[in-house]
């Protein structure tokens, strides 16, 4: 006998609470290039057959014509207003950096139940659903490698201080201090949106000093007791490369974070230090063939209604006429 309509709603409810409470979620600020980036993630996501959607948080100086790309590489676009935090110039690693602090807003997205944040310069070239499992209660990141010399003015470089191999060098004990906690790169988490956490965010935000790397210092500070650590598979950051030549099995890295200095594909020259290298080189021309891939363009689909799909489905399973 047929399922009474009533259980084909909560099939559908239970479909829908599986699926769209999900997404992806990465950021886009100005008339810039980086919509490349975002564009050659969603198609990224799409090659490895991703079960959720990529939602872009776009700051209100995106232009449409931008916006209308994100759309027509299926790609959910909502608009959100800048955050600023306390006025400190030249407080920052990198001037850009301040428009991060936006990012923020993500955590008023809950109408989703967990995200995984891509920052716009990464790539997936390896299903990553998983990270949609991990516990809740955490914020999941890889932790930053402290090697690269824009960490020189922190004493964790000079003295060689590194998450990646802390067992080699040991914090000193003359530092008068207990070592730091565990420090994720924020160009990769995986959250869970919350009204509550979001006021709490902005409201912190109001009393706490910028810091070099604005919004991910910020986010450590702020996550510091609930930091859980992801392999660094889930978030190569270029650099490591170098940082820690031997150390990263390229076959199997799943995501790739662009962000040094000249590894951007889309502004690619191989003139920037370390990136003649023959591992950059092939990570790079892996990038543009997705990106170039116009099979991995978003085709919609016109699917039957749900519901009466649902209904069908049961129909055959339970072989009535």
């Amino acid at each position: 006998m047929a399922p009474e309509t009533p259980m084909v709603s909560r099939s559908i409810y239970a479909y829908e609470k599986a699926h769209k409470a999900r997404a992806f979620v990465t950021f886009l600020a100005g008339n810039g290039d980086y919509v490349m980036g975002v564009v050659g993630l969603a198609k990224g996501l799409r090659k490895v057959k991703s079960a959720y959607p990529l939602v872009v948080a776009v700051l209100p100086d995106v232009p449409e014509e931008h916006r209308e790309i994100l759309r027509s590489q299926g790609c959910v676009v909502r608009e959100i207003e800048p955050v600023y935090p306390l006025d400190s110039k030249n407080a920052y690693a990198r001037a850009y950096y301040i428009v991060n602090y936006s990012k923020l807003r993500i955590w008023n997205f809950k109408e989703y139940s967990k995200m995984v944040f891509l920052d716009a310069d990464i790539q997936v070239f390896e299903n990553i659903d998983e990270l949609f499992d991990m516990q809740d209660g955490y914020l999941h990141g890889v932790l930053s490698c402290f090697c690269e010399k824009i960490w020189s003015y922190t004493p964790l470089y000079s003295v060689g201080y590194c998450q990646y191999f802390r067992e080699k060098v040991m914090w000193p004990a003359e530092m008068e201090s207990s070592p730091p906690p565990l420090y994720f790169n924020a160009g990769m988490f995986v959250f869970e949106p919350n009204p509550l956490t979001y006021e709490s965010l902005l409201q912190t935000l109001k009393v706490t000093p910028p810091t070099p790397f604005a919004e991910q210092d910020f986010l450590n500070m702020f996550f510091e007791k609930v930091v859980n650590p992801l392999p660094p598979v889930y978030n190569l950051i270029l650099s490591v490369l170098w940082c820690h030549p031997g150390c990263v099995d390229l076959d199997r890295v799943k995501v790739v974070h662009y962000c040094p200095p000249g590894s951007k594909p889309w502004r690619y020259t191989g003139e920037e230090p370390n990136m003649d290298r023959e591992d950059v080189k092939m990570l790079i021309r892996k990038w543009w063939y997705i990106y170039n891939d116009e099979s991995l363009d978003f085709k919609p689909k016109i699917h039957e209604n749900l519901e009466e799909s649902i209904w069908k489905q049961t129909i055959i399973a339970t072989g009535l006429p």
